[in-house]
């Protein structure tokens, strides 16, 4: 079972190497949502500034199993999905599972992680988007109770079109 903690300043090469070894497999399978130069280093530089980085690791896994930021920034393109854009939520950003740890629980155990930030926040929505080529994801966010939200485009990542999902945690 992964074990996930809120990222320290130690952990940022960690995060870019396993962002580097992600970004090639996602782009061989057609999924151009990340590149060589996003995210970057000054993305979760900014994220771990702000407490929003956290990281998930294996027993006996000498690497950084996972990593996403859990913030509540939401793009102003996020009013484009079926969902109420003013209603305040956790949004789960950057989220990337290395190669060699998929399959074993490190997405499911960042998304617990994001509800349980999102309850002690007082937040009542969760919210995630993923390019509409990352088939992994779009299986596993319904599985995990978060329904479809619509299709948008996301200014910064022209020609590109991105899945919204969306949970209520009540």
């Amino acid at each position: 079972m992964p074990t996930v903690r809120r990222a320290t300043a130690s952990d940022l090469p960690a995060v870019l190497a396993l962002v580097h070894r992600v970004v090639p497999l996602m782009r061989a399978a057609g999924n151009f949502q990340w590149s060589a130069d996003y995210p970057n280093a000054a993305v979760f530089e900014t994220d771990l500034a702000r407490g929003q980085l956290w990281v998930a690791e294996l027993l006996g896994h000498p690497q950084l199993a996972g990593a996403a930021a859990l913030t509540q920034d939401q793009d102003p393109e996020y009013a484009q999905a079926d969902w109420d854009a003013a209603e305040p939520a956790l949004v789960v950003h950057r989220l990337a599972v290395a190669p060699e740890a998929q399959g074993r629980g490190v997405a499911g155990a960042l998304l617990a992680q994001a509800e349980h930030e999102a309850r002690a926040l007082g937040l009542r929505t969760m919210r995630v988007d993923t390019n509409s080529e990352n088939a992994a994801t779009q299986r596993l966010f319904p599985k995990l109770g978060y329904r479809f939200a619509g299709e948008i485009t996301l200014a910064f990542r022209p020609g590109l079109r991105f899945f919204c999902y969306e949970k209520w945690l009540g």
